[in-house]
């Protein structure tokens, strides 16, 4: 079983940056299927960007351009470079890793807020 473990959430002004880890119990080298989703009080969880173990990437409509999503396979660490943040990037970010995107397994989640 794999663990997932987030950091770097926390409180930043509109315009502001942050950086999101994903850090895995394993090796994530063999796992082919990673990525941010999250999740607004009253609001469907939703896609962030995804990673392949190819480096095949993938964003959001509303995260495109301001978003970057990595992999350290040495450090078994997936990364979420979030840039020029918004309000409405205010959510529960989780991260999730298994055999496809939100199959496998889950992160306990950690918590951004953007203020105006």
């Amino acid at each position: 079983q794999v663990q997932l473990v987030e950091s770097g959430g926390g409180l930043v002004q509109a315009g502001g940056s942050l950086r999101l880890s994903c850090a895995a119990s394993e090796n994530i080298a063999k796992i082919l299927a990673m990525g941010w989703y999250r999740q607004a009080p009253g609001k469907q969880r939703e896609m962030v960007a995804t990673i392949t173990n190819g480096g095949s990437t993938n964003y959001g409509d509303a995260v495109k351009g301001r978003f970057t999503i990595s992999r350290d396979n040495a450090k078994n660490t997936m990364y979420l470079q979030m840039n020029s943040l918004k309000p409405e990037d205010t959510a529960v970010y989780y991260c999730n890793a298994g055999p496809y995107f939100e199959l496998g397994y889950w992160g306990q989640g950690t918590q951004v807020i953007v203020s105006s």
